[in-house]
């Protein structure tokens, strides 16, 4: 996935997403919207660098089976970087080696600061 030019402007931020935890399934697409927005879609390997305005934002990660939302603050000029895990329910790894495929959950983490909302499960997608 091509990463956009980080913009410098006044009351700008910018946000990485990546997936490349070696824990991932390496399964499914995660797709990524920030306040309702498409970002991008993410395969196991790839990640994604957007500019953003300064200010309280909603980070969603839906890998089409399940949706996790959190909501974080970035500064002006800060770089918010978030990793996205697609991992197999604790306790069900056995089922992939048997039957090729498991319960699967999405881990969001943001690696630079704390977020303003616990990642949660959504209920209305």
């Amino acid at each position: 996935m091509d990463d956009q030019t980080p913009d410098t402007r006044p009351g700008t931020a910018t946000i990485t997403i990546t997936r490349t935890d070696e824990r991932d399934i390496k399964d499914r697409q995660v797709i990524m919207s920030i306040d309702g927005q498409h970002v991008a879609t993410l395969l196991f390997g790839q990640s994604a660098t957007r500019t953003i305005a300064a200010g309280e934002h909603t980070l969603r990660a839906n890998n089409t089976l399940v949706w996790k939302t959190v909501t974080f603050d970035v500064a002006a000029g800060q770089h918010a970087r978030f990793s996205i895990l697609n991992r197999a329910v604790s306790g069900t790894e056995w089922l992939i080696a048997l039957l090729g495929v498991c319960p699967i959950a999405v881990t969001m983490t943001r690696e630079d600061g704390p977020l303003l909302s616990a990642p949660r499960r959504d209920a209305d997608a």
